[in-house]
């Protein structure tokens, strides 16, 4: 069927693996790892063994009931912590007493983090010393406990542990309040029940093969979703050793591979380009890594990355929200997100109809982006989403015709293989031609003096939009105006509308903690900039003044 949800003669993603099975909660991934003595945890020169973790976390718990005891209402508990065994701790404690988490952004300040605690029913905030003077006195009627003070270690010690035969966490019980990246609107806090990440946890040890004895390497921000879903949950699952470090070090990432015997490591967006940005030897593939799990990174680097140490980059497409997913698999395309289960469609918002396929030109252009360019929907994962908490607003806009909106566009070729073309604000129309900005970001990277690329609207003089395109260089390079036009004059595929109007030299892209862009600043300066910034004019760029 022309446009349909995925099911071709390349082949697609198996439907979850334990459909129709009793949901197991993280709370019982976590209890079963209680009398496991193999090492569970290190951190800097420290280990611990799963047991060990298990009732650490067993008092953090125990604490957390104690404090909720009086709560009239919901009543969660805020993390405002590095990563970390702290961290940790209390995660897993918060999932054995079934009381939600809310992971709190530590690059929010001021008024958008009070108002990420209040209306997240925070009781109380679990911070540092390092990070209490962002956070202390913020909201005067949620307590502070200071996980590195003398008066929380005393707190501590004299708090009942959680029994271990503590009545079940049921499973719809939340777990965590975790907030979306914010790129295009306020963070809206993603609900995950216990049953979700409990299925989560067994779903990616089962697809990619994990066991006992992988060691998974945890450098993503933990108040993030990559670092909880893709790797705590399958090491608690596996029962693997965990390697937590307190922040991502592109130079440190090999000796600790080698030092920690690292087998599996969770990305999301740059840290493969930051990585391979360190002066490459001819001994990076002598390591234990096998897989590195993520998403957002660019092409070239997923290609070089695999090369370079010698293991499988699984990049793949996956919504924080938790509902839609898109793999690559045998046989992707270069460029491609890959393939996506049934259900999943291209969808025209305007008529709710499924997209056609796109269609190409000898060179790879683009023929009928109009038409074939939607929304990425999962007709079949109402069930699946859990809604935003105490956004009804954003809920309902995200379910609509008990379909799950994604906002972001896609298109798919006649073999049923997906491409991203941005999210739903990243439409251009361009002397009356609609496009959007992730094809042309994808062509634009292929300049070789481009390390990183934004492409979106801004106003054209008359009517409509012109592209501008935010650039950082790679190291040591600068931007040559006249060759950068030759550039684009080879490029076969490029649209007729695609050149950039303006393009602005950028020492770094703005990026969310978990460096994702964020256009809507690069929007609104358009070419008023301190930056340098070129205009096209008929075919070649000149500097603005």
């Amino acid at each position: 069927m022309a446009g349909g949800s995925g099911n071709t003669a390349t082949g697609t993603l198996p439907a979850d693996e334990r459909a129709g099975a009793a949901p197991v909660t993280f709370a019982e991934l976590v209890a079963a790892r209680s009398a496991d003595d193999r090492t569970g945890l290190c951190f800097e020169d420290d280990t611990w063994t799963w047991r060990e973790v298990v009732a650490e976390a067993r008092r953090r718990g125990g604490l957390a009931r104690e404090l909720s005891a009086d709560a009239d209402g919901p009543w969660h508990l805020g993390l405002f912590l590095e990563n970390g065994p702290e961290h940790l701790f209390w995660l897993l404690g918060a999932a054995l007493a079934g009381i939600p988490v809310v992971e709190l952004n530590p690059t929010r300040r001021g008024a958008e983090l009070a108002r990420d605690i209040g209306f997240t029913d925070c009781g109380v905030v679990v911070t540092e010393t390092s990070r209490s003077p962002l956070i202390d006195g913020l909201v005067p009627d949620v307590p502070l406990l200071t996980a590195d003070a003398d008066a929380y270690k005393e707190r501590l010690a004299a708090a009942a542990p959680l029994p271990e035969d503590a009545p079940a966490v049921s499973p719809d019980t939340y777990f965590s309040l975790v907030f979306t990246s914010g790129t295009t609107s306020a963070p809206k806090a993603v609900i995950c029940s216990q049953e979700r990440l409990g299925r989560i946890s067994l779903q990616q040890r089962d697809r990619r093969g994990l066991t006992s004895d992988d060691v998974f390497y945890v450098v993503m921000p933990m108040f993030h979703s990559n670092a909880i879903m893709a790797g705590i949950a399958p090491a608690v699952a596996t029962g693997g050793r965990l390697v937590l470090r307190r922040r991502f070090s592109a130079s440190g990432f090999l000796p600790d591979v080698r030092r920690y015997g690292v087998t599996f490591f969770n990305y999301v967006g740059k840290p493969l380009s930051y990585i391979l940005a360190v002066p490459e030897r001819d001994d990076d593939a002598d390591n234990p890594l096998k897989i590195a799990f993520g998403n957002e990174a660019a092409e070239r680097d997923i290609a070089a990355f695999g090369r370079r140490f010698g293991c499988q980059v699984i990049d793949s497409y996956g919504s924080s929200e938790g509902e839609i997913r898109l793999n690559r698999v045998p046989g992707t395309p270069p460029g491609s997100l890959g393939v996506a289960p049934e259900g999943t469609a291209v969808v025209d918002p305007d008529t709710m109809e499924e997209c056609p396929p796109a269609r190409f030109d000898e060179h790879g252009s683009l023929l009928n982006g109009d038409e074939a360019i939607g929304e990425i929907v999962d007709k079949t994962g109402a069930a699946r989403f859990e809604g935003y908490y105490n956004n009804p607003e954003a809920t309902a806009k995200r379910v609509r015709n008990g379909w799950v909106w994604s906002g972001d566009l896609a298109y798919r070729d006649e073999a049923g293989y997906w491409y991203f073309a941005g999210r739903d604000s990243d439409w251009l129309r361009v002397d009356g031609e609609n496009f959007a900005a992730a094809p042309v970001e994808r062509l634009l990277a292929r300049f070789d003096a481009f390390d990183d690329v934004a492409v979106y609207a801004v106003p054209d003089e008359h009517v409509g939009d012109q592209v501008m395109a935010a650039v950082a260089l790679v190291p040591g390079a600068s931007f040559d105006p006249a060759a950068f036009a030759a550039f684009l004059d080879a490029q076969p595929d490029l649209g007729t509308k695609w050149a950039p109007r303006y393009v602005r030299v950028v020492t770094e892209l703005p990026r969310t903690a978990t460096n994702k862009v964020i256009k809507r600043p690069l929007r609104t300066e358009a070419w008023k900039t301190a930056d340098p910034v070129y205009r096209r004019d008929g075919a070649g760029y000149t500097l603005l003044s």
